[in-house]
């Protein structure tokens, strides 16, 4: 294994973030501490010299506060405690600090734009409408024919509104029933959720990834959305037999309104050296575009999690080149979080087909484009997506959309430390998601010491990019694809990159930039050659000019 570094000083480095490494842990799936078949906050403890080892700047959990799981801790009760299945916040206490120790930060998961139905603020909002927290959540009145205010949609399906008897209206709810949306437009409610995030920060967190940030806002005028035309519909925020995909966003979220409050959390976060925050923008129309206003220097969160590479469709030369080159057009001083999978895609292993040329082709691209970027627990394993039965489905998503969509559980089965039993080493009883088999003979036992192996190969491009500024903040510039050839530089003053990547089952062959160049060594890739360069199918080369 690599070293592990001595603890950050964020007050040294308060752009830590900026190129930086973030491993997002799924919770539940990561390591199972009290055999009870669900993981938790000391079974992340325990496995944190692991994680240390890949060289990553950060850890990002996925939701442990209080909840009823209905969408697995994504609709939070109390957005101050640990969940009892979890641990508890002295658990928590010992992982910052035991993280903190091996050098790496930890960001948690804030989901602000919603709550459960069973948090104490919707009990009293819901129970008149007179209460002194009766305008926390986004009621409206129903239309004269007793239909919902608008026609708005959630995304699990259905109408965005859901009658309740007591107050005799209608409430928001973008995903589930039983996740009511907060009324941002009420001060008090944003001044609750800034004071949530102040807990956690003096709490020792260095920062947060905000769930559905452009979310927080919807219309207050309530309107319509209009009609999205057919040609215009993907599936790269839900799944095609959707009926969300059929309209146009334009009330139920990105409200400008939202700027003004990501400037609050801000300043906020400003009050802590070092503290970053990453902002998910669910939007297929529009994410390039919010993540530059989002991002704005001093304005809002230093970076945003783009959806563009997380598509069903393999990432080609072409569309790298689109997607940067429409980046630039629209957020030219954004910062992007870039990431391949995470616990609501499949695997992209099995998404691209990907083999393990592949899969280090593309771990070596991600390691090496402008921006921040995350990975997802198991994908250094080269974890492909579970088929996970009906019967044993868990996701209220993949339930009601079976079998055309067969849900995340694919993506969240547990993590494979040891090919040993039946259970991969995560928990000594049944899994609350079946451990998929053929992921055994990938452990992560089974490929730390190969120097080979797939894991290996995440750490060595990892500790390249921990080693090189122009890969981390340098720019970006040059990039052209060629079929499936793509190519670009990056720079800072007093270093230069020049990476070339075959995103194809066919050799390609180019000629070598105009200067003296020397191939990168340590990450494996095709060596340049007297007439050029020679790329195999699904190979790379970097190469540093000398």
């Amino acid at each position: 294994m690599t070293a592990i570094a001595e603890a950050p000083n964020p007050a040294i480095d308060p752009d830590w973030w900026r190129g930086g490494v973030i491993y997002q842990i799924y919770p539940r799936s990561f390591q199972d501490s009290t055999q009870d078949g669900i993981g938790d906050l000391n079974g992340i403890t325990e496995r944190l010299p692991y994680i240390a080892s890949l060289g990553v700047d950060a850890i990002w959990i996925s939701p442990f506060f209080t909840s009823p799981m209905k969408d697995f801790g994504y609709d939070v009760s109390d957005y101050c405690d640990v969940d009892p299945m979890f641990g508890t916040l002295a658990d928590f206490d010992r992982l910052t600090e035991a993280a903190h120790r091996l050098g790496l930060r930890v960001m948690i998961d804030l989901v602000l734009s919603h709550s459960s139905d069973k948090h104490p603020w919707f009990e009293e909002s819901r129970s008149s409408r007179t209460n002194d927290r009766a305008d926390w959540y986004v009621w409206a009145d129903p239309k004269p024919d007793g239909t919902a205010p608008n026609n708005w949609l959630s995304i699990f399906g259905g109408p965005a509104w859901h009658w309740d008897a007591r107050r005799q209206q209608y409430y928001l709810h973008n995903f589930l029933v039983s996740q009511p949306d907060l009324n941002f437009h009420n001060p008090e409610v944003q001044q609750a959720l800034l004071d949530v995030t102040r807990f956690w920060l003096d709490r020792g967190v260095d920062g947060f990834r905000l769930d559905t940030i452009n979310f927080y806002f919807a219309d207050a005028l309530l309107r319509d959305n209009p009609a999205l035309p057919p040609e215009r519909r993907n599936a790269k925020v839900a799944p095609m037999v959707n009926p969300y995909n059929h309209q146009e966003h334009l009330h139920s979220k990105n409200q400008p309104e939202n700027l003004d409050f990501l400037k609050r959390f801000r300043d906020l976060l400003d009050e802590y050296p070092g503290a970053a925050a990453v902002g998910e923008i669910g939007d297929a129309q529009l994410g390039m575009e919010l993540l530059g206003q989002y991002t704005r220097e001093g304005q809002g969160v230093q970076m945003c999690y783009a959806f563009e590479f997380l598509a069903p469709d393999r990432l080609t030369a072409a569309r790298v080149v689109e997607v940067f080159e429409h980046l630039d057009d629209v957020a030219p001083d954004g910062w992007a979080c870039w990431a391949f999978s995470n616990h609501d895609v499949t695997r992209h292993i099995t998404r691209w087909h990907l083999d393990e040329r592949g899969a280090r082709t593309y771990a070596t691209l991600l390691a090496c484009v402008r921006g921040s970027i995350c990975l997802y627990q198991g994908e250094e394993l080269g974890l492909t997506e579970a088929a996970v039965a009906y019967e044993d489905l868990q996701d209220p998503y993949g339930i009601e959309f079976w079998p055309e969509f067969k849900g995340r559980d694919g993506c969240r089965t547990p993590m494979v430390w040891e090919a040993s039993n039946t259970n991969g080493g995560f928990s000594e009883v049944k899994p609350w998601l079946p451990v998929a088999t053929e992921h055994l003979g990938r452990s992560v036992a089974m490929q730390d010491d190969l120097d080979g192996s797939l894991l290996n190969h995440y750490r060595r491009i990892i500790a390249l990019r921990n080693g090189s500024e122009a890969l981390q903040k340098g720019t970006q510039d040059g990039l052209y694809a060629d079929g499936n050839l793509l190519t670009f530089r990056r720079t800072v003053p007093g270093e230069t990159l020049f990476c070339a990547f075959n995103l194809g089952d066919d050799a390609v062959g180019m000629a070598l930039p105009d200067g003296d160049w020397r191939m990168v060594e340590g990450i494996g890739g095709t060596a340049p050659g007297q007439g050029g360069l020679t790329l195999g199918a699904w190979s790379y080369c970097v190469m540093r000019a000398v």
